[in-house]
């Protein structure tokens, strides 16, 4: 089923990018518990629950999500007790479900898929796989969108929501256990997932996802995520494999260390960095020695970033990045260039002439 995603215009035309970023951020830091609490009730991964959020909802921008704390655009259906609205969608003056809260809209959304029969199938997959669960999704018929699934994936991939479900999971197997150490403590949690039944690829480059055309909302709301900041989790999580944190702004590394109980010379030589004590701006550190190969064959830069940029994001160690790619790790990438994490590249990426 189609849904309804009327976005104001006017919101999302006078944001900057940095702004939509801090919009989905927000987004994201609102919803995540009320996310990791149905995952643990009804078993709706964490992950999905957020990214169609995310996008259903224009990061709570759209008028269904404002007025009417509708979140997944759920139409009233023949059962449906409680406040009604309408708007025009696949057919004129269609009717929309009405929630005192967006915790009720959650909550309901994780029902409508646990009790609906063809939506059955999905609780029978690892729901640590998002890729499977997208795909089941648009097989079920959630949505007609053909690449529905793409958009959810990438949404996941780009703010690490995966890491959502392996908290619930964590939590749901120690209800006592401190929120911080939930990853850290449970990495079982972190394992790779491989896809299933349902033939979907594991990874999805931003530059192969095609916006869908029905609605210029639709094309608004997407691209806007497709380029928004990623956001990561507060406690430790793993990139490839390798645990990290997200260490904001004015942070001392010497601090972190012995809260992570690794020397501060051993922090250093895990993250490429020199001797300095304060972060200057917001960094992924890692705990864990990062891996030779990534996990997909290469990166799209962004324009201005490094390979150090590329290795935090991609945890690849940085030294074999120079090696595969053929610069050096402080050159200046020009945009959409191929830096390649696994094997040799066929030639130098372009930089930007200083």
């Amino acid at each position: 089923m189609r849904k309804f995603l009327l976005l104001s215009f006017s919101v999302m035309l006078c944001s900057s990018l940095f702004a939509q970023a801090d919009k989905v951020i927000a987004y994201i830091s609102q919803y995540k518990d009320i996310a990791m609490e149905e995952m643990i009730r009804t078993g709706v991964p964490a992950s999905i629950t957020l990214a169609q959020g995310i996008l259903e909802s224009g990061c709570g921008q759209s008028i269904l999500a404002r007025e009417s704390n509708n979140h997944f655009g759920i139409k009233c259906k023949t059962e449906w007790t409680g406040g009604k609205v309408y708007h025009d969608d696949d057919a004129r003056n269609e009717c929309f479900r009405v929630y005192a809260s967006a915790a009720d809209s959650y909550r309901d959304h994780s029902n409508f898929l646990k009790n609906r029969p063809y939506y059955t199938d999905l609780f029978s997959l690892d729901p640590r796989n998002y890729t499977a669960w997208a795909y089941g999704l648009k097989k079920d018929g959630y949505a007609t969108e053909k690449d529905y699934p793409k958009n959810l994936i990438h949404i996941i991939e780009t703010y690490h929501l995966e890491n959502y479900s392996d908290l619930a999971l964590a939590k749901e197997k120690n209800p006592n256990a401190p929120a911080a150490n939930y990853a850290l403590n449970n990495t079982d949690t972190n394992k790779d997932i491989t896809t299933n039944n349902l033939n979907a690829t594991a990874t999805v480059n931003s530059s192969d996802i095609p916006i869908p055309v029905h609605s210029e909302e639709r094309k608004m709301r997407v691209a806007q995520t497709m380029v928004a900041m990623p956001s990561y989790p507060v406690s430790v999580f793993k990139i490839n494999d390798a645990k990290v944190i997200y260490a904001p702004k004015g942070l001392s590394l010497m601090a972190l260390a012995d809260k992570q109980n690794i020397s501060y010379h051993r922090l250093m030589e895990l993250n490429d960095l020199k001797e300095s004590d304060i972060i200057s701006s917001g960094e992924l550190i890692y705990l864990q020695k990062k891996s030779k190969k990534g996990k997909k064959e290469f990166y799209l830069s962004k324009y201005g970033e490094t390979l150090k940029d590329v290795s935090d994001k991609e945890g690849v160690l940085l030294k074999k990045l120079e090696g595969y790619n053929h610069i050096s790790s402080t050159e200046k990438l020009a945009s959409n260039q191929k830096v390649y994490l696994r094997s040799d590249a066929p030639g130098a990426p372009k930089t930007i002439e200083e």
